[in-house]
């Protein structure tokens, strides 16, 4: 789950119940008794899951499948049925739930439904938005949904930077759906959703570090949060995307010009005990690297999620995960530990 502010850390043990407690201490148990034997095991269910309501995007980000038009999957919509069925079968466990893998949230018509029908089951909800959509009606929909969380990406402060990375976005309807929800939030005396701009930090985009957290509060968004960028070929970064700012790195730079992931890849992963994420067709993988969805480790049109979280093929994948992390390929490009910074 992303960091929390103190708002966000109240708001979120306001939805603890005794259940969702105990799910989490049996999780939490079985990961570290996993790492104690090195053998999987796993007593819960995850305590936060990513539901993707669409891969559909309207725009064209260079290292994003999705705005790229690259995936070898499906593109569609979660179906607002198939969504509450599954909410039904694991609300009692589940604490948080993230709105987003691939895709635009808001280009499906059903998202804040869903949302609305997760919150009242008093699970804590986020999103992460483009910003394109949040048009005065659909900002003031989002507050009354009662989300929880909302992460808008905005990565430059003038439209020639912005469009660099969002190619085909438009900064100012991003800023105008950030002011349309601060004012919402206004309006409605409303606490939630916690909003903050996230900054994916690039070559071409560092200077403006101290201008996003300016235009920021002249907005009166939350809070401001940096983002190290995920480069697929990132051993000779052909896009020259990759900061010349360490701290703002996930990647470090060689001797010889070309460049090597920071984290270690120690043979454990915490995701693969406490959370998984959902595309909008159903399918189980592991987290939000497997972005083509390439290790399925179940299908929810199929089977429940909870034969899903237990089954062989999870077994299966948590077992490989201790015993060799850096040959799974969705596992080379991670950023545990050095993604977000604020």
């Amino acid at each position: 789950m992303p960091r929390l502010n103190r708002h966000d850390t109240i708001n979120l043990i306001s939805k603890l119940t005794f259940p969702r407690l105990w799910n989490g201490l049996k999780v939490l148990s079985s990961f570290y008794i996993s790492r104690f034997t090195r053998n999987p095991v796993q007593w819960g269910l995850p305590v936060s899951i990513s539901f993707e309501p669409t891969t559909s995007c309207n725009l064209r980000c260079p290292e994003c499948p999705s705005g790229l038009r690259a995936f070898s999957r499906p593109t569609g919509m979660l179906e607002k049925d198939f969504f509450t069925q599954t909410i039904d079968d694991i609300h009692k466990q589940l604490l948080y739930l993230i709105f987003y893998f691939q895709g635009e949230p808001y280009l499906n018509t059903g998202f804040l439904d869903m949302v609305k029908y997760a919150a009242s089951k008093g699970i804590y909800t986020a999103t992460s938005t483009n910003a394109h959509y949040l048009t005065d009606e659909a900002a003031r929909k989002t507050i009354e949904s009662g989300l929880d969380r909302l992460i808008i990406s905005i990565d430059g402060t003038t439209q020639e930077v912005y469009q660099q990375y969002r190619v085909g976005g438009k900064l100012d309807k991003v800023i105008e759906g950030a002011k349309n929800i601060v004012k919402w939030k206004k309006e409605l005396n409303s606490k939630t959703p916690f909003v903050f701009f996230q900054f994916l930090v690039v070559k071409h985009n560092e200077h403006q570090i101290e201008d996003i957290k300016k235009l920021a509060a002249e907005i009166g968004v939350d809070d401001v949060r940096f983002k190290t960028a995920q480069v697929y070929d990132f051993k000779n970064d052909p896009n020259q995307l990759i900061p010349s700012t360490d701290k703002f790195s996930r990647y470090k730079k060689n001797p010889d010009g070309t460049f090597t992931a920071k984290n270690k890849l120690a043979n454990r992963c915490w995701k693969l005990w406490h959370a998984n994420v959902i595309t909008w067709d159903g399918l189980v993988v592991p987290c939000c690297f497997d972005k083509d969805a390439t290790h399925q480790l179940g299908n929810l049109k199929n089977e429940s999620f909870k034969n899903i979280w237990h089954n062989s093929n999870y077994k299966q994948f948590r077992g490989e995960l201790m015993q060799s992390r850096k040959n799974i390929d969705i596992c080379a490009n991670c950023s545990e530990g050095v993604s977000v910074w604020k």
